[in-house]
């Protein structure tokens, strides 16, 4: 767990995410035959097959984990010195009162607080209570004088928000992991594979997926794979005020194998041969139906002439907040799932 400890509490927002980038480097240092970054900063690495089924060249798996986190970009500085902020990434801003946030200039890191602008709720009215502000209603106070600030800061630094990864019993809860608990699972997976494999694994870190899986796009046509399988979070809304129907994953029953989103449907074949293999091997697993929203394999599916593609989820409670909690059982079934599929197995 201290590798994804330190995935989550380092910032990288769309467009920035060069620190996550080097720290996966670091982790996975050996593991693969060749590492590369492409121009828009997405992380490719390719395992190469370690045995062959036949004279056939081996069929090009790419496994696609976005590692970009929903933030902010400084917008503005005010006339005290408080920044207003852009986000990158969908927010819903009844979760951003009173946080502690990370502002990366050129020179260091500097800590803030994000808050709305407008009265505490001493001498706020019933109905001031009631508004819930925009985005643009936000402002991050350093605590600077605004002449430092303007020293330190300038328009388009990257701002995170600020919080520790803890375990609670069999749950793990921090921020962002959506995405990053994905290259988690993904490279646990290949380390496990090892040689074992008859495919050219491809593992990218991708980037920007957060605001128009714009990074997995470039790399489809870049690697040109022959399978698509991207790994990503998914709602697990098995809380109270909402309806069992549309809890959408459980928290402890397993990964999720997409059936769709609003960006891709799976490829029929692929999502049989996963369900065969969970079955044959007992991997807990669920079947996963998302109304809204997407992942990587909405544009590697796409990209040229098209692939097969498949979305392996991990169910995410809280998502989009500081405190996403997802549940070991699950990272262990994505693990042993996606090693065993890649090892050539099926059901």
């Amino acid at each position: 767990m201290d590798f994804l400890k330190r995935l989550t509490e380092t910032p990288g927002v769309p467009g920035r995410e060069e620190r996550v980038r080097e720290l996966i480097l670091k982790e996975t240092e050996g593991l693969f035959d060749e590492t590369r970054v492409d121009p828009m900063g997405t992380l490719i690495c390719l395992k190469r097959a370690g045995r062959r089924e036949g004279n056939a060249a081996p069929l090009k798996v790419l496994i696609a984990c976005h590692i970009d986190e929903i933030g902010f970009y400084v917008r503005s500085i005010d006339d005290a010195g408080r920044l207003r902020v852009q986000n990158v990434g969908g927010f819903d801003t009844r979760n951003l009162f009173a946080r502690r946030v990370l502002v990366s200039t050129r020179s260091r890191d500097l800590l803030g607080v994000l808050n709305p602008t407008g009265k505490p709720i001493h001498i706020a009215s019933d109905e001031e209570k009631k508004q819930v502000p925009k985005i643009s209603d936000f402002f991050v106070d350093l605590f600077l004088p605004k002449e430092e600030v303007e020293k330190l800061v300038r328009v388009g630094d990257p701002v995170t928000l600020v919080q520790t990864m803890e375990t609670i019993g069999d749950y793990v809860t921090g921020k962002c992991m959506d995405n990053r608990v994905a290259s988690w699972v993904a490279i646990n997976a290949i380390r496990k594979v090892g040689a074992n494999s008859p495919y050219d694994i491809y593992y990218a870190a991708t980037v920007q997926e957060e605001v128009g899986l714009r990074g997995a796009g470039t790399i489809a046509y870049d690697v040109n794979p022959d399978v698509g399988v991207a790994v990503d979070t998914t709602l697990s809304c098995d809380t109270p005020g909402i309806d069992k129907t549309e809890s959408i994953t459980a928290l402890g029953k397993g990964v999720a194998l997409k059936v769709m989103d609003s960006a891709s449907i799976s490829h029929r074949g692929l999502l049989d041969e996963f369900m065969a293999l969970a079955e044959k091997k007992k991997i807990p697993h669920q079947l996963e139906v998302l109304p809204l929203g997407g992942t990587d394999a909405g544009t590697i599916q796409r990209a040229g002439a098209g692939r097969r593609t498949i979305t392996l989820s991990i169910p995410t409670r809280y998502i989009h907040t500081v405190c996403e909690t997802v549940h070991r059982k699950d990272l262990d079934a994505a693990v042993d799932l996606l090693a065993a599929w890649l090892a050539g197995e099926r059901g």
